[in-house]
């Protein structure tokens, strides 16, 4: 069975009406997400769907959020932009996203992933003069997602 309960699949499945082909995978118990598993369900929808390869765009929060941010490291040419949410990665890696538009989100009272980790992320992307832009949350904990994908100014930023 799919969850729909959380995030942007939450929002389609109560109809909201997106512009955009939604992929929205989720990780078996007891696994990480891995890249190339990513990159070979990217290559899949995009073999049987009309997708424009030059506005595919990443999010995903908690595992979802780490898997967007090392998934867009390992491909920087796939994604037209990331927005990870509450995640983190390899800061020692980030610069490999060159000028990728980047948004990170994350709630400063999160007590489950710190927000130290997208904190590292944004600023070792700043570091190498990255593309980035990032929103903490500072009454938010854990779920800031809610508030990220309820926020419509984030889909006209992919757009």
């Amino acid at each position: 069975m799919i969850k729909k309960d959380i995030g942007i699949p939450k929002l389609v499945e109560e109809d909201k009406d997106f512009p955009f082909i939604v992929v929205s995978p989720r990780c078996p118990a007891d696994h990480y997400w891995i890249p190339s598993v990513l990159k070979k369900l990217l290559n899949d929808v995009c073999s049987k769907l009309r997708v424009d390869r030059n506005r595919i765009y990443l999010t995903g929060l908690s595992m979802g959020g780490y898997g967007t941010w090392y998934t867009a490291i390992e491909y920087p040419k796939l994604f037209a932009a990331i927005a990870p949410v509450c995640g983190g990665g390899d800061p020692y890696r980030v610069c490999r996203l060159g000028n990728m538009p980047v948004w990170a989100f994350h709630g400063a009272k999160d007590t489950t992933v710190p927000p130290q980790e997208s904190i590292g992320m944004v600023k070792a992307l700043k570091d190498c003069n990255g593309n980035v832009k990032f929103t903490l949350y500072p009454e938010l904990g854990y779920d800031c997602w809610t508030e990220t994908y309820n926020n419509p100014e984030l889909y006209q930023w992919f757009l």
